[in-house]
């Protein structure tokens, strides 16, 4: 997956013998406590986003007509799904323009159910980002944190709405950050993770072990090289911020 963003270590390297470096032991129970607090307080910031485009199937030939001519099919309507990110309490929330883009309908769906149109402010298709605005207030948002402090192997949460599913966490680590020509916008910039990501999670958080958003989840990279094709899974990209 590709994520916008950078991790706080949340690991203090030591000093050990001859000058290595040793990585202090990290009690299990207290990574559960603060995996679960993030998930928790981060949730409710994560929206569903349900948008519909109008579509034109290609031209047919018919026979009732002159030869050479092609009858145009009635317009109808595609629905997508995706997540999205409320980052300010008057309604401002962010998410991937290809959820949005072309879209004659948006409705976001909050973590307690409420239901709001929404209408798309801002686009940049060359990073693949885009703005939806509704009209609330006093809402929850994330805490921006800043991906130039993120590490290869720092805790991410993954939070979004995978196939369907609200509220879905996924945990990992930053695999890789810095990554570009993954084919997956004009503009990359790419935090690589293996956070379990799905349809339905673009637009959505990743998170640091703090809470704090440091990408947004763009997709799932996949690759037809043979060794890569025998490992379990795919790539996944979010998009940097900070």
């Amino acid at each position: 997956m590709v994520v916008w963003g950078v991790l706080s270590s949340l690991l203090v390297p030591g000093l050990g013998l001859a000058g290595s470096q040793q990585v202090p032991a990290v009690n299990g129970q207290d990574l559960q406590s603060q995996v679960k607090g993030t998930a928790t307080k981060v949730i409710p910031a994560v929206v569903s986003i349900a948008s519909t485009v109008m579509v034109r199937d290609q031209a047919f030939s018919d026979e009732a007509l002159p030869f050479g001519l092609f009858k145009e099919p009635p317009s109808r309507r595609q629905y997508g799904q995706g997540s999205g990110v409320i980052v300010s309490p008057d309604g401002y929330i962010i998410t991937n323009n290809h959820v949005v883009a072309d879209a004659v309908d948006v409705e976001v769906i909050l973590a307690d159910r409420r239901q709001y149109k929404g209408k798309v402010v801002a686009t940049d298709p060359k990073t693949d980002v885009a703005v939806v605005k509704i009209q609330a207030s006093n809402l929850p948002t994330a805490v921006w944190g800043d991906s130039s402090h993120l590490a290869v192997g720092d805790f991410v949460l993954a939070i979004g709405n995978p196939l369907g599913l609200s509220r879905t966490v996924t945990f990992g680590i930053v695999s890789a950050v810095g990554r570009a020509d993954v084919g997956v916008a004009d503009f990359e910039d790419f935090i690589q993770t293996d956070a379990p990501i799905n349809p339905g999670n673009s637009g959505g958080a990743l998170v640091n072990i703090q809470g704090e958003l440091i990408g947004i989840n763009t997709g799932v990279g996949r690759t037809s090289r043979p060794q890569a094709r025998r490992c379990r899974g795919a790539l996944r990209w979010a998009r940097c911020y900070g």
